[in-house]
């Protein structure tokens, strides 16, 4: 089972999470100067506060931290607690986000495990848009027993041609989409057939590629991991398979 699986089942299955209303919400920004992701999956509590976990990925080196933590109503204190692995339940932290997460836009310093400031950090759920990218890329990654090919053609904001698809060994099980209608989407681009939806976001040095409600296209073991794009126009798996 993927990391990234293992570590959505386990924050799904806290008491703490057990509220109906979640979500997950996407920012990207500057984290010491380096540009970042970070994914959380935010649950609200009845106070109005939010409980929070998920991961932040630092472009272009991949290096991943995990947090888990609280946001406040109103005026949106945040403290995630950070470590170096999906399970932070036990485990030494290895730093901690402390902040304000108002408006969009989340903002504070980064703490080292003793607490001493390490870094400052600016992130925001509102990302470039691409109303006038323009591009051409095809590219191929191999991690262990799964592979992706993708092929899309964008012009001045408008996906022209979209072809990506999946395969998993052993099982050979793949996913394949192909003919998908543009959507509108504020800070990316979109297109859908029915519940199954991709989205091109501009992160910088990279475009991240990725789906959602896909399964009609895939077999049962099968999947299609997010892709981060370079300049190049090189893909890596935003989330290697584990070995």
């Amino acid at each position: 089972m993927r990391l990234a699986v293992v570590f959505l089942m386990t924050i799904f299955s806290w008491p703490s999470f057990s509220q109906d209303r979640s979500e997950t919400k996407e920012l990207y920004g500057t984290m010491g100067g380096r540009n970042a992701l970070l994914v959380l999956q935010a649950t609200q509590r009845p106070d109005g506060g939010w409980q929070v976990a998920g991961e932040y990925v630092l472009l272009p080196t991949m290096v991943r931290r995990f947090g888990e933590g609280e946001r406040s109503p109103e005026i949106g204190v945040t403290s995630l607690k950070e470590g170096s692995s999906p399970i932070l339940f036990g485990r030494p932290a290895t730093g901690e986000l402390r902040g304000t997460w108002r408006d969009g836009k989340f903002s504070g310093t980064r703490f080292g495990p003793a607490g001493q400031e390490r870094e400052r950090f600016e992130l925001s759920e509102e990302f470039p848009s691409m109303d006038a990218y323009s591009g051409a890329l095809r590219c191929e990654a191999n991690d262990g027993a799964y592979r992706s090919s993708l092929a899309l053609t964008v012009e001045a904001g408008k996906i022209r041609a979209l072809d990506w698809r999946s395969r998993v060994s052993p099982s050979e099980h793949s996913c394949t989409l192909g003919t998908l209608a543009q959507q509108p989407m504020k800070g990316g681009l979109a297109a859908a057939a029915g519940k199954c939806r991709v989205t091109v976001r501009d992160l910088g040095d990279f475009l991240r590629v990725g789906a959602e409600n896909c399964s009609a296209q895939c077999g049962s073991q099968a999947y299609l991991e997010p892709l981060l794009v370079d300049r190049r126009g090189e893909c890596r798996l935003l989330h290697p398979v584990p070995r």
